[in-house]
């Protein structure tokens, strides 16, 4: 990816090092790999998945020296700059359609941190909380992805950053007050309401590209492999269950996934993103 004319977004809160308060359980509202990831990530780690759902505490892992430079740093700044990215592709498709553009908050943390949702845990992933129109973050999770998931590279964490941002425009737009139910099934509002953020995901990277030449050679399909990776299906089969259980999906396949992201790479329009008018996902 070429960063240099990615804007570095303002709309940022750093609660890196401070530690977080433990509360009540989590509200999966459109969040980033939910329950199935909270039990695949279990398993990895060897936790007790209770402990990550009521809210209980968690190992914490020391990035930072006091007061001094974070070996996340990097990390940091490259979330800014898909952030400030995100909001100037979206704000101006948000005026073509009359709704008021209002950026999401990105927080970035460790390990525990209070959300308008209740209290964020790193290990369900990122998340979105509709509550406070806020995109949270655990930067460890970007090595995660590429270590335990199989999708390293920039673009790979870019469209994690991207699928988040969706559900903030799915927020704007009414889609979470009609279509927020948390009901699993391979058909259901949750798996429909994910794999229009993937596809949102793919309008941010198409639009971005066009503005800022932001794409080189292997981000497209270093993002698909990404969205591949934390499909229903594949994390089940691979660290979860062990083998599929579609009526506990919540956020679809991995083909599909892939499917409803390159709809909006190819497109770059909201309208081709109807996951809940569609017959077949």
């Amino acid at each position: 990816m070429r960063l240099d004319d990615l804007r570095p977004s303002d709309n940022m809160d750093d609660r890196r090092g401070q530690g977080g308060g433990f509360g009540p359980r989590l509200a999966f509202g459109g969040g980033g790999l939910g329950l199935v990831a909270v039990l695949a990530i279990s398993l990895v780690f060897g936790i007790d998945p209770r402990m990550l759902l009521d809210g209980g505490p968690l190992p914490v892992e020391q990035t930072q020296s006091q007061g001094g430079p974070r070996a996340d740093d990097a990390a940091y700044t490259f979330t800014q700059r898909v952030i400030g990215s995100a909001e100037d592709v979206w704000a101006p498709l948000m005026q073509e359609r009359g709704v008021r553009f209002q950026a999401a908050r990105a927080t970035v943390y460790d390990q525990v941190t209070p959300t308008g949702c209740g209290t964020g845990q790193a290990a369900a992933g990122p998340f979105y909380c509709p509550s406070d129109g806020g995109i949270y973050l655990d930067l460890n999770f970007f090595n995660e992805l590429g270590q335990r998931f199989g999708a390293p590279g920039e673009f790979a964490r870019a469209y994690v950053i991207a699928h988040e941002y969706g559900h903030h425009i799915q927020n704007l737009t009414g889609v979470m007050d009609r279509h927020g139910s948390r009901e699993a099934g391979a058909d259901s509002d949750s798996v429909r309401t994910e794999l229009q953020a993937d596809c949102y995901a793919g309008i941010w990277a198409v639009r971005a590209d066009r503005r800022f030449n932001m794409l080189e050679s292997g981000d497209i399909e270093s993002g698909m492999q990404a969205a591949s990776a934390v499909g229903d299906d594949t994390l089940q089969k691979g660290v979860g269950r062990g083998y599929v259980v579609p009526d506990s999906f919540t956020h679809g396949s991995s083909a599909q996934r892939v499917r409803w992201f390159k709809r909006g790479l190819e497109s770059g329009d909201m309208a081709a993103c109807d996951t809940f008018s569609a017959r077949t996902l």
